[in-house]
């Protein structure tokens, strides 16, 4: 199956976002060079990225994820600092810190030697969490998806580094 502009625009309206035409057609969609968007990947529409901040919305279809990664330094800034708010759907998000020894969800079983984080935060709506910069982070949508806003410092995504070196 494929995912559309049209699929992702459909979760931001059960969210109560509302995007203008133009806003659906920048719609990003992600499968991060592995091929299998619908376990490992993510849609996202950009309100802003300046040189102070960034603000953005994601979605995650059910049960996809996206990989584990780090927003490092950068041009002697310290990294990203984001902060996610989930809007609709459930977000297992897993940080540096204490395991949880029974986690919730489980990364993709053929990638699985690539997520070595499992301190797990639940987000349902109206929860968020703010991962500090240089952190490993991943996290995958519950059964029905996710919609999550994203704040953060400058998004300099080029420069993240992916414990998959596939990516």
């Amino acid at each position: 199956m494929t995912i559309s502009k049209h699929d992702v625009n459909a979760y931001y309206q059960k969210a109560g976002i509302v995007l203008t035409d133009d806003e659906v057609e920048d719609i990003q969609i992600m499968d991060y060079g592995l091929g299998k968007l619908q376990e490992t990947g993510l849609q996202l529409f950009i309100y802003v990225n300046t040189d102070r901040y960034c603000s953005k919305e994601l979605v995650l279809f059910p049960r996809q994820t996206c990989p584990e990664h780090r927003h490092p330094p950068v041009s002697g800034e310290k990294g990203k600092q984001e902060t996610f708010r989930c809007r609709w759907g459930k977000v297992y998000l897993y940080v540096e810190g204490e395991k949880t020894e029974h986690p919730s969800v489980l990364p993709p079983e053929e990638d699985k030697e690539y997520y070595t984080v499992w301190h797990e935060i639940v987000l349902e709506p109206g929860g968020q969490y703010t991962i500090p910069p240089d952190t490993k982070h991943w996290f995958q949508a519950g059964e029905e998806g996710a919609v999550i806003t994203e704040m953060s410092s400058t998004s300099t995504d080029d420069h993240d580094i992916f414990t998959d070196p596939r990516i």
